[in-house]
């Protein structure tokens, strides 16, 4: 069967279909967005509000339906998902919220929270630990940001040279030099202290969109020479 040639009056009507389902799309992420950025500030700390904003604009910016759904359930199920990237249900941990307590926060099942959870963890192909969804507080000791390849050999890429690091830096591999943190040690001191990120740098160098390549592993300047 021969396809229909679309007339002006059709392609016009697409248009404005395709129009508005990105601004309800855009609508919903708003909402999706305002509701992260009240439970976060009341229950967790600016740098999950943080995320949790980034998070909504990455899927919107892979053209997920945020419109379908109450924006509650989509809202409920990212910080559910970056909870389970930063071990939020942790006792150990602070901030620490269990997911019974995150889905009552938004007025949600716990299904409902744990469906859009999965999606989005599918979708972005998010990991326990990953370096790309972490709160500065996981990125200290996370083994997935720190082991590198160098010259062909996985290293922890702290113990590397300075110009190795200079280097991971510039790729925007890693959040900041570590020679610069280990300089700032105090020198009479023998024990070894985790350095704490620094307030107001969640900003720090993270993977473009979509925040990390898929199925391509950390190579860094094959033919740099120490």
């Amino acid at each position: 069967m021969r396809k229909r040639k679309k007339t002006k009056d059709s392609r016009k009507q697409g248009k404005e279909i395709l129009a508005q389902t990105h601004d309800e799309s855009w609508k919903a992420a708003d909402e999706i967005a305002e509701l992260t950025n009240a439970f976060c500030l009341k229950h967790l700390n600016e740098d999950y509000r943080q995320l949790c904003e980034d998070m909504v604009a990455e899927l919107l910016d892979i053209d997920m339906p945020l419109d379908s759904g109450r924006p509650a359930g989509w809202a409920s199920g990212i910080v559910y998902a970056l909870g389970r990237v930063n071990f939020l249900q942790d006792p150990e941990q602070s901030p620490h919220m269990t997911s019974a307590q995150i889905a009552e926060g938004f007025g949600v099942s716990q299904a409902t929270m744990m469906a859009k959870a999965k999606i989005i963890r599918e979708q972005l192909d998010l990991i326990r630990l990953d370096p790309a969804w972490c709160v500065p507080a996981m990125l200290e000791n996370n083994p997935l940001l720190w082991i590198l390849k160098v010259n062909g050999v996985m290293m922890d890429i702290r113990d590397a040279p300075r110009g190795a690091q200079e280097e991971a830096y510039r790729q925007g591999l890693i959040p900041y030099i570590p020679a610069d943190r280990q300089e700032l040690q105090p020198q009479s001191d023998s024990q070894a202290k985790i350095i704490q990120f620094p307030a107001g740098q969640n900003d720090a160098p993270r993977p473009e969109s979509a925040r990390k390549p898929k199925d391509v592993g950390p190579t860094l300047f094959e033919e740099l020479e120490e």
